[in-house]
């Protein structure tokens, strides 16, 4: 019966994680349409590639007992894709110190991810060394990736306004975690159980959040166009009374 549970918590977790994976087509579909980056932040795309990257890798039978984490091994392959192809779209439209700190983050994944491979592939030579090194790295920033979100929440308390904090990234956050922290519960896995079961309440914050500001009005300055339409009325009626 657990067995059982544990595959459909990790089907579950897959639809989830696709979910997740792809919720910023819409913020995407508005960069590009705008052909602006705006107040967007790229470090969670950046930080959801690199937890991707290192959860491939763990789940690889390299470091898992044969296949006992090919749910992980798909949905993660997936993630690489879409975040791949997230921050590629972010780094074309950004702007040049946007640029910067795209690549000087993505040569940090590179550096990252390479030395977890490097290490656990010619330094430790017995499953379990490896599984806890590389499960312990993959807890550390999957952690991150949930909490990534939150570099905006100065900003939203700030402005009053959640317009750069995306919905569906929280929700299905929310509901990533909901299903990934009961597969590792019942796989006895805490590299998979632990970061999801810290993100749960993580992306819980995000969205009561949400909640709390989504009906607030931005105060907006006037544009020269819309001041100047206000002006012309007063402008006619100066003009009349003079006459």
């Amino acid at each position: 019966m657990e067995d059982k549970l544990h595959l459909a918590f990790g089907i579950a977790g897959n639809v989830t994680s696709v979910l997740l994976y792809a919720a910023p087509i819409f913020t995407f579909k508005r960069v590009i349409r705008k052909r602006s980056t705006e107040e967007f932040s790229s470090v969670p795309y950046v930080f959801t590639l690199l937890t991707v990257l290192l959860y491939f890798w763990y789940g690889l039978p390299v470091v898992s007992y044969k296949w006992e984490n090919i749910t992980l091994v798909t949905i993660c392959g997936v993630g690489i894709l879409l975040q791949s192809s997230f921050i590629l779209i972010y780094f074309w439209f950004t702007s040049a110190r946007g640029k910067r700190m795209v690549t000087l983050m993505v040569v940090a994944v590179i550096v990252v991810v390479s030395i977890t491979v490097l290490v656990s592939t010619f330094v430790l030579h017995d499953r379990h060394h490896r599984k806890l090194f590389v499960g312990s790295i993959s807890l550390v920033f999957s952690i991150g990736m949930y909490g990534a979100p939150l570099v905006v929440v100065k900003q939203v308390v700030q402005t009053k306004s959640v317009e750069y904090m995306p919905f569906n990234l929280s929700l299905f956050s929310f509901l990533n975690s909901s299903m990934w922290g009961p597969y590792g519960l019942l796989g006895h896995d805490p590299f998979i159980a632990i970061p999801n079961l810290l993100g749960w309440p993580l992306s819980l914050f995000q969205l009561v959040l949400y909640f709390i500001y989504r009906k607030r009005d931005i105060h907006k300055e006037p544009n020269d166009d819309q001041a100047d339409l206000e002006k012309t009325p007063k402008k006619l009626n100066s003009s009349l009374a003079r006459r």
